[in-house]
């Protein structure tokens, strides 16, 4: 029987992500105490989104979800603490802000907070948080034509992995005398045991109770997964055994794991970690 065995939430895009045992499923991302995926992104002076493919330290920028504010902690670095509730509109400061081709409005956090991501990642930035008034949608080339929303994540509310996909992968690494590597290196929203690997590319849907989340689009993979999200450090690159079996044609060859969900049912639903989950095929 296949089940939900992992739940991973990541309040600021790029940074390290939150296990949790239960989250709320919503069509922009899973959502945990009214905190959401991707809510919060790191950008330059210009506005440009900033991730770990640049600034691999981000890995070390870790969250922790308080009663009414957002902890982070850094190498280094005392303790931030950012609320969480909004702006008030009479005060609040807004900057466009760009992701890949979309340019949304957000809100701008303060002086205090950029000098502190600024010092803990070494360059100059700014943090800033998805607005109440702001949208952002999915490509409809994948989503078959509907508006799907999403927050800072790289395109799409979910990302789907099988663990028996990273066990297959893992088999390949120790094979040619490399280490295994653990699954925050694919920065997934839900790891599902008890499928086939990669049997994920093939669904047309995933059940969890009153939910449905339907795969519409193969991960394409960047080079992230080579940082070692525990010391922020660029090592021996996943990629180069990836690439011997899993290049896309339906992706420009792209070299691709995991896949891109959108929530078709149960906007709201509770998900918890052990539930059971089931996979109908596309074929």
């Amino acid at each position: 029987m296949a089940i939900l065995s992992e739940l991973v939430l990541y309040p600021i895009k790029s940074c390290a992500g939150i296990s949790v045992r239960e989250a709320t499923l919503t069509r922009s991302g899973l959502s945990v105490d009214a905190v959401y995926d991707r809510e919060w992104m790191l950008i330059d002076e210009h506005g440009q989104f900033l991730t770990q493919r640049e600034h691999p330290r981000m890995a070390l920028i870790v969250p922790r979800l308080l009663s009414d504010t957002l902890e982070l902690r850094a190498p280094g670095m005392l303790r931030l603490e950012i609320p969480l509730g909004l702006p008030d509109p009479d005060h609040e400061i807004t900057r466009e802000v760009t992701v890949w081709e979309d340019t949304v409005l957000a809100y701008d956090c303060d002086e205090t907070t950029a000098t502190w991501f600024s010092k803990a990642i070494g360059a100059p930035c700014r943090l800033v948080r998805f607005h109440a008034t702001a949208t952002r949608f999915s490509s409809t080339k994948w989503t078959g034509g509907s508006a799907e929303p999403t927050l800072f994540s790289d395109g799409y509310p979910i990302l789907v992995v099988g663990q028996a996909s990273l066990d297959d992968l893992n088999e390949k690494m120790r094979a040619a005398g490399r280490d295994a590597l653990p699954m925050n290196r694919f920065r997934p929203n839900l790891v599902i045991r008890g499928i086939d690997a990669f049997e994920e590319d093939y669904a047309d849907h995933f059940a969890l109770g009153a939910a449905r989340l339907k795969p519409v689009k193969p991960c394409s993979r960047c080079p992230i997964p080579a940082v070692d999200q525990a010391s922020g450090e660029p090592g021996p690159d996943p990629l180069d055994i990836l690439r011997t079996y899993r290049s896309k044609a339906v992706m420009d060859d792209k070299i691709c794991f995991g896949m891109n969900a959108i929530v078709t049912e149960g906007d709201g639903e509770r998900l918890q970690v052990g539930q059971p989950v089931t996979m109908t095929l596309a074929f």
